[in-house]
């Protein structure tokens, strides 16, 4: 199966963690044009391996909690950008959808090495 599956996965496969506040860069077709549309927010979760490993991304929009699963292989992702990588001890992070207001978004951020290092 791994040597079948293998033509299908992405030579790069983008490097984020749980925790991590992402812009995913998806293709979306209308009619005969195609476009891109960027999905940004907090990845709670990632999941499976080989050609079925996906991940959660999770964002507030319009007061309302919005979570989108995509797979990491998919020919319709284009890119996957890190805005802020986050510090976490879990690996799925579902405990935010308890929560709400800002506190619904915020993740600890990684702390640079130059402030460790002081």
């Amino acid at each position: 199966m791994d040597k079948i599956e293998a033509q299908f996965l992405k030579k790069e496969k983008p490097t984020f963690r749980v925790g991590d506040n992402v812009r995913v860069h998806t293709k979306v077709v209308e009619g005969d044009k195609e476009r891109i549309q960027i999905f940004a927010g907090v990845v709670i979760g990632r999941r499976g391996h080989g050609i079925n490993e996906t991940f959660t991304v999770r964002r507030i929009s319009y007061g309302e909690g919005v979570e989108r699963v995509f797979p990491i292989h998919s020919p319709r992702i284009d890119k996957v950008e890190i805005e802020r990588q986050g510090s976490v001890r879990r690996a799925k992070l579902t405990y935010l959808r308890k929560r709400v207001g800002k506190g619904a978004t915020l993740v600890k951020e990684k702390a640079s090495s130059a402030s460790a290092a002081a």
